[in-house]
């Protein structure tokens, strides 16, 4: 039964450790988020959403380059895009929701990543 539940635990933490290693911290990424919105690619969320603050907080001082649309103060844009859900990235008329990796992004539109 202890062996059991130490393997659980061991299992848990490998799990958790897993899933933090696919974020980025090294370096800013102005480029990649001003290559984002040049492709036109755009986040749709709301200032009191705690997802959406997790994924400013993956780009930095660099979120400021990216095309961000408040579904708060345009209800009209988000309802247009098919938004159900913060935050909701657009890229190339797809909706892609929820928290997304920097390197999920870098895929999806051909941007680079700055390491």
């Amino acid at each position: 039964m202890k062996k059991t539940i130490l393997v659980l635990i061991l299992f848990t933490i490998s799990i958790m450790f897993i899933g933090c290693s696919n974020k980025i911290t090294i370096g800013n990424q102005d480029a990649f988020a001003q290559c984002l919105t040049e492709k036109g690619v755009t986040m749709y969320g709301t200032e009191w959403c705690p997802h959406c603050q997790n994924q400013k907080e993956e780009f930095g001082d660099s979120f400021q380059y990216i095309n961000f649309v408040d579904c708060d103060l345009s209800k009209g844009a988000c309802k247009e895009a098919g938004i159900e859900g913060y935050p909701t990235w657009r890229i190339e008329g797809e909706n892609y929701p929820g928290e997304q990796t920097l390197y999920k992004l870098a895929s999806l539109s051909g941007c680079i990543i700055e390491e």
